[in-house]
Order: C-alpha cells, then sequence, then structure tokens
C-alpha cells in the first residue's frame, strides 16, 4: 500500500492511558484491522470503508481521517488534547463576528 499522510496526527487513547498518533492510511488501516471484535461497529465500518476507499483515491484522505475521528469519539479513545475543534461549526453573528 503506498501509504499517504494525513494533514494532521489523530492522537487515540490505547492501553492504560497511553496516546498512540495515527498518521497515515497504513496505520489507521493498522489499528483498525487489530481492533477488537467484540467493539466493532457502525462507526468502526466506515472507518474500514474509509480507508479502503481513500487508497485508491474514491474518496479524500482528509474524508478517510474524519471517519476515524468520529469512531475514535464514539469508542471514547479520542486523546482529548489534539482533536479540540473537531466539533466546532463556525456561526455567522453580527457585525462579522462569528461564534462556536
Amino acid at each position: 500500500m503506498h501509504d499517504k499522510l494525513f494533514h494532521s496526527p489523530v492522537a487515540l487513547t490505547v492501553g492504560l492511558g497511553f496516546k498512540r498518533e495515527i498518521v497515515s492510511l497504513a496505520e489507521m488501516h493498522d489499528f483498525l484491522t487489530d481492533w477488537t471484535t467484540s467493539r466493532r461497529g457502525p462507526l468502526y465500518r466506515n472507518a474500514v470503508k474509509a480507508c479502503d476507499l481513500a487508497v485508491p483515491g474514491y474518496v479524500t484522505i482528509e474524508q478517510a481521517r474524519r471517519a476515524l475521528v468520529e469512531f475514535a469519539q464514539a469508542a471514547s479513545i479520542l486523546w482529548p488534547d489534539l482533536e479540540p475543534a473537531a466539533g466546532v461549526h463556525a456561526v455567522a453573528r453580527g457585525y462579522g463576528g462569528y461564534a462556536a
């Protein structure tokens, strides 16, 4: 597999509070392949599919990364310090300002 890098790593909590950073499609694939069978659900399957589709370019690398982030959030393994803006959406306010 020709490796494709994410624009920024996805940090995950693994084991007893250890951090693992996923920086590419190959690492995402390896992590998902090793994920415990009993904890695989719809968001896991979405992440696997996005990873598989990103390799030949059917979806973007960032779409695959986002699928991994969504899976990690649902599985409560997303490292809290690296994805602070993942759920923030800019909302237009009067006078040209924005609110999160």
